[in-house]
């Protein structure tokens, strides 16, 4: 096990990738501190399937935009658990609009838990990792902060920042023993997508078309992500986001070249 006996905190763990990468984190040997914003219901789910894996677990909600609340969950987890190895700031949420229509509260929220949330916990957890002289970090990032999706002003932005976030971050701490490290998935098939499709924000086979690979990614394909990051196998691997989107940031050419080669 790559993760035997770590804790492990994950925010927006109760569906979706958080779900998947605390599952994971569980079967390589880490306990897992389940936090949600909203949905006690699911967060109690995610932690069940932890223990069914042999391992302790925790449910803890708290909003990731608000400092005091965050770092009160991180001195629980410090209380019920006694240190924290590992910190996966996943707790997101997403918005399409035109730019010239985006409300302040919604720039302003997307703001908060996107890119305000993953410093204040990064910070709290920066404090107890201090002490331990050891921590991981992965930020999830996005591909939507890598290139220009548009009526994603707010959300694109924050996911640049979470990108150039991971950069200092993990410069500033590395003398610590912290790696700070982000993922950037593509276009994964969770709640989120499914919910975009249905709304016709999005063709599944639009999206295809454009992806080397040629089909939607899992939320275990960033799980699994997560887990070499956590691990000892990422030990000199400091401020780097890792895409994981099927080849989508590094194609550049027609996507009817691709279109062909799929239908071979």
């Amino acid at each position: 096990m790559r993760l035997a006996n770590k804790i492990a905190l994950v925010t927006g763990a109760s569906r979706g990738i958080g779900r998947a990468i605390a599952f994971t984190y569980a079967r390589e040997g880490a306990d897992v501190v389940v936090n949600h914003a909203a949905s006690a219901a699911q967060a109690d789910e995610t932690a069940r399937g932890i223990e069914a894996a042999g391992r302790r677990a925790a449910v803890i909600q708290a909003d990731v935009g608000d400092k005091a609340a965050v770092d009160a969950m991180v001195d629980r987890v410090l209380r019920e658990f006694g240190r924290l190895d590992i910190l996966v700031n996943n707790a997101g949420m997403t918005k399409v609009c035109p730019s010239i229509d985006v409300p302040e509260k919604d720039w302003r929220r997307l703001i908060d838990v996107l890119l305000s949330g993953v410093f204040f916990c990064s910070q709290a957890a920066a404090r107890a990792m201090f002490r331990q002289k050891s921590g991981k970090i992965i930020n999830i990032a996005s591909v939507a902060g890598m290139g220009a999706f548009p009526e994603r002003a707010a959300y694109g932005s924050a996911k640049a920042g979470v990108i150039e976030l991971t950069r200092v971050l993990g410069c500033e701490w590395a003398h610590r023993n912290i790696n700070v490290n982000a993922i950037a998935p593509g276009y994964i098939k969770t709640y989120i997508i499914e919910d975009l499709i249905a709304k016709g924000a999005y063709r599944e086979d639009s999206l295809t078309r454009r992806i080397p690979q040629g089909r939607l990614g899992k939320p275990e394909h960033i799980a699994d992500a997560a887990v070499f990051l956590a691990s000892g196998e990422s030990d000199y691997i400091n401020g780097q986001t890792i895409a994981v989107d099927g080849g989508f940031t590094a194609y550049s050419y027609l996507e009817s070249w691709l279109q062909d080669k799929h239908d071979q």
